[in-house]
């Protein structure tokens, strides 16, 4: 393409360019043609001073555009002073516009910044000059802290060997070395380590109403809250007498059991039964025994929940579809159990008004296990239920009959 340049004193030079051609070297063409030595141009483009580094069609520049050539002392009059560039105690710009200009002007040294800091280079190409006087703070700190470490290594190289409190900080300076090796060796073979973690949600319908079901392999039951439960229309199946306490870290209280109501998980539905949580903060939570019971397989490598050993196969939802306030992982356990501790690490329900039994007295246990084999179930499952609720024979015999 071809551009047009305009030098001060008013002489037009046209110029065969190609689009992806950079400003510095439009500027050593400029050199042949006029003489006006590189670092002495200043090229305008639509009134506004473009970069060395800038591409010719990134800024904009078509063919027969113009642009202005500034030379000689007027140049040198946009050069910022000492002052302007100067950086203050705590490592930021005094002046930061004229920081920053004067080290875009400056083609080797952003050069190098962008193999040296990139993070850097790139604010310093941006027109944030807000971020760019935090980054430089930043930068400012963790020089100060690598000089201050430094320092402390030197003066211990030089500690009396005999002396106690020198040789506790030596063996500190020591286990800090290796941590500090470890976290680089990390970031290097293991970065994804260091990135938030997005808990595993699926979209599922309960009672015909679609809600964002958060899935815990690590809670014993599954989990819904009286808010949701209403508005899916099943508090009325609310059975009080599995009140209790859902045991974690923390614990708070159980309302009572849902036996069954359906799920829909794509096009199939599917029978769960749920314990009700005076927890305002967490609507669903989707636990292991609604798990165990439908053979479902968490695969991580084609991030999808499975059902009934892969007939039907649910996607996991992106951060972007995941409710803003359960985003974080330390809120949603903390929510999860409504008084500030993990519902993960298992949820048991024990009913005040009736005490569990004994499971060491095996008579009483093996009469349980007897009437309830009457009722139909297996030996093994009605042994697993006695477990599960601490021998109470009444929840028990719910839960068997509600899975």
């Amino acid at each position: 393409m071809k551009i047009t340049v305009m030098t001060a004193d008013e002489n037009i030079i046209t110029l065969e360019v190609d689009r992806d051609e950079s400003v510095e070297n439009l500027k050593a063409l400029l050199e042949v043609e006029t003489q006006v030595p590189l670092n002495q141009q200043q090229l305008l483009f639509n009134g506004k001073e473009i970069r060395n580094a800038d591409k010719l069609g990134a800024i904009g520049v078509n063919d027969g555009d113009l642009v202005m050539m500034v030379v000689g002392a007027t140049a040198a009059a946009s050069s910022p002073s000492a002052r302007d560039i100067a950086q203050n105690p705590d490592g930021s710009a005094v002046n930061p516009v004229a920081f920053q200009q004067h080290l875009l002007r400056d083609s080797n040294l952003m050069a190098q910044l962008f193999q040296a800091d990139p993070e850097l280079a790139q604010t310093l190409l941006g027109n944030d000059v807000n971020r760019l006087q935090e980054m430089l703070r930043q930068r400012h700190q963790q020089k100060s802290e690598m000089r201050r470490r430094q320092d402390e290594e030197m003066a211990l190289h030089y500690a009396d060997p005999f002396d106690v409190e020198a040789q506790k900080k030596i063996e500190a300076a020591i286990r800090q070395k290796g941590i500090d090796e470890n976290w680089a060796a990390a970031l290097e073979h293991n970065p994804e380590a260091f990135a938030r973690v997005v808990m595993l949600y699926v979209d599922m319908d309960v009672n015909g109403v679609p809600l964002k079901a958060f899935v815990d392999s690590g809670a014993q039951s599954t989990i819904i809250s009286k808010s949701c439960a209403e508005r899916c229309g099943l508090l009325r199946l609310l059975d009080q007498r599995y009140k209790g306490i859902a045991q974690g870290v923390g614990q708070t209280e159980i309302l009572g059991r849902i036996h069954v109501a359906p799920i829909k998980i794509g096009n199939v539905f599917y029978p769960c039964s749920f314990l009700v949580l005076d927890s305002p903060n967490m609507d669903f939570l989707f636990g292991l025994d609604m798990l165990r019971k439908h053979q479902c397989v968490i695969d991580l490598k084609e991030n999808v929940l499975r059902f009934g050993g892969g007939e039907v196969s649910v996607p996991f939802l992106q951060e972007k579809d995941i409710p803003s306030r359960d985003q974080d992982e330390e809120n949603l356990l903390n929510q999860a159990s409504g008084s500030g501790t993990q519902v993960t690490s298992g949820v048991k329900a024990n009913t005040p008004s009736q005490p569990a039994g004994d499971l060491s007295n095996s008579t009483e246990f093996e009469g349980k296990v007897a009437r309830l084999i009457e009722l139909g179930f297996s030996r093994g499952e009605v042994i697993q239920a006695l477990k599960f609720f601490d021998g109470n024979e009444d929840q028990a015999a719910g839960y068997l009959f509600g899975g």
